[in-house]
């Protein structure tokens, strides 16, 4: 094969692949409708997840800081690798409410945002359903807000957590005199009986929008995989 023809079909190879894993996803995901979410002959309901105002912010305030270089937010499908046997990365297995909620991530998921932030690695956990596992699973230390907060602030805080690869997010606080009654916001760590650490607006509206992350609602059958439906774990 002489070199022109080597380049015209690495050039035409080149083409397709963008087209097929940049363009066409691209221009499928800009024009995606509300999606029905009932059964046949039940009252109609629509399936859209929003996010808007505080949320908004939290989200800049997560792709500013480069949240997503080590944090997906994408429960992979079964053909790319399935993630279902991950704790809770999926949804809760036993949801006081609803029972088995875990699924695969969808397009829809991300209706309505401007950007889906669908990370680059996984140095940390995927934070797909990090709200609801936070409020599953420390609700009785610090409360969800709480931990959520020190985890921003030092992620080594505690002995437990000391092999956390997460940076510090320090500038997002404020540590003043304490002066009267401590703030309710105010972390628990430091010199607490002089000063207040507190959260910023930027950290509020961040933990806000991590508190959102909950891709396991209800969706149509022909979008959701979950163990229960396959029958049983996978």
């Amino acid at each position: 094969m002489s070199v022109r023809n080597f380049i015209a079909t690495l050039s035409a190879s080149f083409g397709l692949a963008w087209l097929l894993v940049v363009v066409v996803p691209y221009f499928t995901m800009q024009n995606l409708s509300l999606l029905p979410a009932g059964e046949p002959g039940e009252e109609e309901v629509f399936f859209h997840p929003k996010r808007s105002g505080r949320l908004e912010h939290g989200a800049r305030v997560y792709a500013e800081n480069g949240c997503y270089l080590c944090h997906t937010q994408l429960v992979r499908p079964t053909y790319a690798g399935n993630d279902m046997f991950r704790p809770d990365w999926g949804g809760l297995a036993a949801d006081e409410e609803r029972g088995d909620t875990r699924r695969e991530t969808n397009a829809f998921d991300f209706l309505g945002e401007r950007f889906a932030q669908l990370g680059v690695t996984r140095t940390g956990p995927d934070l797909s359903n990090v709200g609801r596992r936070v409020e599953a699973f420390h609700a009785d230390t610090f409360g969800p807000e709480m931990w959520l907060y020190i985890h921003l602030y030092d992620s080594r805080l505690f002995p437990e957590r000391r092999r956390s690869n997460c940076p510090s997010m320090r500038f997002l606080f404020t540590e003043r005199e304490l002066q009267g009654n401590r703030s309710a916001e105010a972390l628990p760590v430091g010199d607490i009986e002089h000063t207040e650490i507190v959260p910023t607006s930027d950290a509020r509206a961040l933990v806000s929008y991590l508190l959102s992350l909950r891709k396991d609602h209800e969706v149509p059958a022909a979008l959701n995989f979950s163990p229960a439906r396959a029958g049983g774990e996978r």
